[in-house]
């Protein structure tokens, strides 16, 4: 039975909490450091790789392409309005955690695995899965191999310091496969090692598998990735912990670009959409709608820009390494939620 003092405090608790739910839902965000920085210096310096087709890659210019880049650029569009307002920072397996906690650069979004040891343990906080990969094996077609089963007594090329080299120790001794690995210091040395003919099978994420045998290889006819995937690697952006601001718009902005493709916002429908939309879910993407730009400390129009720089998930990937891109990798666990996919934005509202 409650007693009427009990019921009085619990009124009062309840009503705490509406208030307080209601002050934190109508109140600005402070500007964490990193976004005052970069307002400061009017730039997002992202760290990406050395070059990896697809996701961050220089062409003959120095203009870099690629999932991971327009993230980048997405970010730069819903924080300084301009997509083209990125510093991107080269930087191999060896230094893109130590660059990250340097403040040598604001993102890390350079095709990294989120798991538990990094989550844990480096001080960096993992945003969004922009992409689900798959470690696989890459071989000679001479070597007469179709399957990873077939693997037994092969030499494995793979780089040093990474997830790939761990996953393919741990299938070998789980799946009583012996296979010899030559580990590298740089993905480029390990890679042209395999090609000049050192191992007879190269080993990494599947997405780089696609882009090295299309870029890398002599002739790429002469190779064939296995179809077998012996790990999962989900690829997200990282920040420095301490910032919850920060963390917090680089979180939500690739949510933005996935729920864009969910609820049919795209570049080539946007400014039609923005002056005639009446769907609440648009309008609050759009900037017309609720204020969803205030709570990041960002202007009311932050989801907007950012797909109208780069497109919504479903353009960003056809373009990079999907149907339109060299690489041609098919949709898969990529695809939406509602399409058979992994990928489910966290609502912005």
């Amino acid at each position: 039975m409650t007693t009427p003092s009990t019921s009085h405090g619990r009124k009062a608790a309840i009503t705490f909490g509406l208030a307080l739910v209601a002050a934190l839902s109508s109140s600005p965000a402070l500007a964490g450091k990193t976004l005052d920085a970069v307002k400061q210096r009017g730039s997002v310096k992202c760290g990406v790789t050395t070059g990896l087709a697809g996701f961050s890659a220089p062409d003959g210019k120095g203009h870099w392409s690629g999932l991971d880049a327009d993230t980048c650029r997405a970010v730069a569009a819903a924080v300084l309005g301009d997509g083209d307002k990125v510093e991107f920072v080269p930087l191999n397996s060896q230094q893109r955690f130590a660059a990250l906690q340097a403040g040598e650069v604001d993102i890390l979004a350079r095709n990294t695995t989120w798991n538990l040891t990094r989550d844990a343990s480096l001080g960096f906080n993992f945003t969004t899965i922009t992409y689900y990969d798959g470690q696989g094996f890459l071989v000679p077609k001479k070597f007469k191999v179709t399957s990873v089963k077939q693997l037994k007594g092969a030499t494995v090329c793979t780089q040093s310091g990474t997830t790939n080299e761990k996953n393919v120790a741990d299938w070998s001794r789980a799946q009583n496969i012996a296979v010899k690995t030559l580990v590298f210091e740089s993905f480029e040395a390990s890679y042209k090692a395999f090609f000049a003919g050192r191992c007879q099978a190269f080993t990494t994420d599947a997405s780089a598998l696609a882009a090295l045998r299309n870029k890398e290889a002599p002739n790429p006819d002469d190779y064939l990735v296995l179809p077998e995937l012996i790990s999962k690697e989900p690829l997200a952006p990282l920040v420095r912990r301490g910032d919850d601001e920060w963390f917090a718009i680089v979180k939500w902005v690739p949510n933005a670009l996935i729920e864009a493709e969910e609820i049919g916002i795209g570049q080539a429908n946007i400014d039609k959409l923005k002056a005639d939309s009446k769907d609440p879910a648009q309008m609050r993407l759009l900037g017309t709608g609720d204020d969803m730009g205030k709570l990041l400390g960002l202007p009311k129009d932050w989801s907007y820009k950012a797909i109208k720089a780069v497109g919504n998930y479903g353009e960003m990937f056809e373009r990079n390494v999907g149907a339109k891109s060299e690489l041609k990798l098919p949709r898969g666990a990529n695809r939406l939620w509602n399409q058979g996919g992994l990928l489910y934005a966290l609502p912005v509202r």
